[in-house]
């Protein structure tokens, strides 16, 4: 049942309309932290009221904003796939936007009004692209995704953040000229961008040529935010940015958005049957399947926590991908729900990376062991949301992937179970050593991090990493002060640069005193969510949520 609403409009406008206050209140960090903050919490409400009528009443909503020709139309609609996107992304920005207060005062960073305004503009565009009623809307506010987190990615003004902003912004808008491309061809097909739950009707009978040909171009374009290799590599880079950024917009927002794209194209535009018919989703799992092994080696070798988090992401990515590509109902199920899985424990890692930054000034997983002295809260989160990453039961982690390998079972997908397994022992690989050292090492007596040496990363690929080959490391040589922080450059402004002080950590106790409570808190929020997610999905409405849109589509047994 359709209900013409305005609801979809406001979601939209909750945030817009924050950005004007923002920069009014500019000169009053506090009240502009306040509206941040009453924006975050009206966007939530509004697509939180829409959870009853969506899941429960089958209904969606619609609202037309104008129409551009004949058949050609922005317009609006909330069903389950699009709620499922707009929840999550308006649920971690209200924990996002405390840690932020607590990580840009720790830092006394500049520029923070244009900050809270490109954040407020970015979750305006998300919301645009998880409400977006076919595909001509989605492609609009997916460009305007990357427009808005533009200034978030350089917000260092640093030869190395413009550097990586224009790199992101090639791959980006590069992808967005694909997405239009496979957009203008599938109206030129069909006469309609609609999103139809099971697929647009005529594609089944369009020219398996052109068909195809829109299905490369439609995944080419969403594959790039997606970090589907080889056109991840914007990715890592966009790690200059601050934490916050790394956490909300590069592991929710911005990413999701690429895997969302697909699973529009999968189950919206083509349906799950005509990606079988034309034989596209295998070779999409393969290159999913091939993505998430390659990025989580190269993780293995990354000295740069930041870094291993952002390979560790497009790993996680191809997992979704690869639950849509094996078309299977379970499959479906466990890529659609490690949507919001990944978006709670990837959070939590990158927000305790940067708690770690701000407090230590440290950055380097080698210069981390004993680190769960100075911060044992932090890295009991950490410890907890990597368990799930790796898929440990009683974790959010655990059931996404479980439904993904049955599925891939049950489709006879054999290699790709196994290689599901594979990269779950890879997560271990790269996790467990940042907790083991943490909590039972010491300064003086720890082995050498990262595990894999030579040219996939660690200390020897350094610019990357930001540091320098180990043979040309010289005790008395001092970093250079112009490169940025967020990497764990040298920063002039502090006088510790990274590591355990002279004389080693100072314990900080199990009651909150590593850190402020507003970069605590939201580590904790997040944390508690992938433990909620692990044990009661259901209770968790995302569960729900993800069924319901594989009941919409009918797919195959």
């Amino acid at each position: 049942m359709i209900d013409p609403s305005l609801r979809p409009v406001l979601a939209i406008l909750a945030s817009l309309l924050a950005i004007p206050l923002i920069f009014a209140t500019s000169s009053r960090r506090n009240l502009r932290e306040g509206v941040t903050i009453a924006a975050a919490l009206t966007k939530f409400g509004l697509i939180a009221s829409l959870v009853p009528s969506v899941v429960w009443g089958g209904e969606t909503h619609e609202a037309s904003l104008f129409t551009l020709a004949s058949g050609i139309e922005l317009a609006l609609e909330v069903d389950a796939l699009g709620l499922l996107f707009g929840l999550l992304a308006s649920l971690l920005w209200i924990v996002t936007s405390f840690y932020s207060i607590g990580y840009m005062r720790g830092l006394d960073e500049h520029a923070q009004t244009r900050y809270f305004a490109s954040f407020a503009a970015s979750l305006a565009a998300a919301v645009g692209v998880a409400f977006a009623s076919n595909l001509l809307t989605l492609f609009v506010f997916y460009e305007l995704l990357t427009v808005a987190t533009y200034p978030l990615v350089t917000h260092d003004e640093t030869d190395e953040a413009r550097a990586a902003g224009r790199k992101y912004l090639t791959y980006t808008f590069g992808g967005g000229v694909a997405v239009l491309a496979g957009t203008v061809l599938l109206f030129w097909a069909t006469g309609t961008t609609a999103f139809t739950p099971g697929g647009i009707a005529d594609l089944a009978t369009t020219d398996p040529t052109i068909a195809r040909a829109i299905f490369a171009l439609l995944v080419t374009g969403f594959g790039v935010k997606a970090a589907l290799m080889p056109m991840h590599s914007w990715l890592p880079d966009a790690m200059v940015a601050p934490t916050p950024v790394s956490g909300l917009l590069h592991a929710v927002a911005v990413v999701k958005s690429g895997v969302f794209g697909l699973a529009r194209v999968i189950l919206d535009v083509f349906g799950p049957e005509t990606v079988e018919s034309l034989g596209v989703g295998l070779p999409l799992a393969v290159v999913a399947t091939a993505t998430l092994l390659i990025a989580s080696i190269i993780a293995l070798g990354r000295d740069n926590l930041k870094r291993r988090l952002a390979y560790s992401t497009i790993s996680q990515l191809s997992y979704i991908v690869l639950g849509l590509a094996l078309l299977k109902e379970s499959a479906l199920i466990g890529g659609l729900l490690h949507i919001p899985a990944h978006a709670f424990m990837k959070l939590t890692l990158f927000f305790c990376a940067g708690a770690i930054h701000v407090e230590t000034h440290t950055d380097d997983i080698s210069d981390m062991a004993g680190i769960g002295r100075r911060m044992p809260l932090t890295m009991a989160a950490f410890a907890v949301a990597s368990a799930g990453m790796a898929g440990i039961p009683l974790l959010a982690g655990f059931v996404s992937k479980w439904y993904i390998v049955i599925g891939a079972i049950e489709g006879g997908g054999w290699f790709f179970a196994g290689a599901l397994l594979l990269s779950g022992v890879l997560n271990i690989g790269y996790f467990w050593p940042v907790v083991y050292q943490a909590y039972f090492e010491s300064p003086d007596d720890h082995d050498e991090k990262p595990l894999l040496r030579g040219v996939f990363g660690g200390q020897t690929a350094v610019e990357t990493d930001g540091g320098r080959p180990v043979e040309d490391v010289d005790d008395d040589d001092e970093p250079e002060p112009y490169e940025t922080d967020h990497l764990g450059k040298y920063d002039e402004a502090h006088d510790h640069h990274g590591g355990p002080p002279e004389g080693g950590w100072t314990a900080a106790g199990w009651r909150g005193g590593e850190s402020t409570w507003f970069m605590l808190g939201p580590i904790l929020a997040a944390a508690t969510g992938a433990v909620v997610l692990g044990i009661v999905p259901n209770t968790a409405v995302f569960l729900e949520i993800v069924t319901t849109v594989v009941e919409n589509v009918g797919v195959m047994a």
